[in-house]
């Protein structure tokens, strides 16, 4: 019985925050982009969880403890698979504009710098 070996790369959607920041094998870019694609997580789950709030009550409407929760889990399900696939774009933005501020400005030609 042969058993193949586990891979050894690290992935930074895999880790949670808390490990992300101390871990040496992912590079600054790979970092910023999965904490802005988290940041960006986070901000849909309050906007889909705001959205839901206008539902209109009825008796079609379960308004139990447990629909809460199932409730709940589609929103954060919902939240991450938007955020994952990239299409609401506000990550790739805010990845771009932290990666640029963590990379140092070339002088300009014929400019002198202090």
């Amino acid at each position: 019985m042969e058993i193949s070996a586990l891979p050894n790369g690290v992935h930074a959607a895999d880790l949670p925050l808390e490990q992300l920041a101390k871990n040496t094998k992912l590079s600054e870019a790979e970092k910023i982009g999965e904490l802005s694609r988290k940041f960006e997580a986070v901000l849909l789950r309050q906007i889909l969880q705001e959205s839901h709030k206008t539902v209109i009550k009825s008796s079609f409407t379960d308004d139990s403890a447990v629909s809460g929760i199932y409730s709940d889990m589609v929103t954060n399900a919902l939240a991450e698979n938007i955020s994952k696939a990239g299409t609401f774009g506000l990550a790739k933005s805010l990845q771009a504009q932290l990666i640029r501020q963590l990379t140092p400005k070339k002088p300009k030609e014929g400019t002198i710098e202090n």
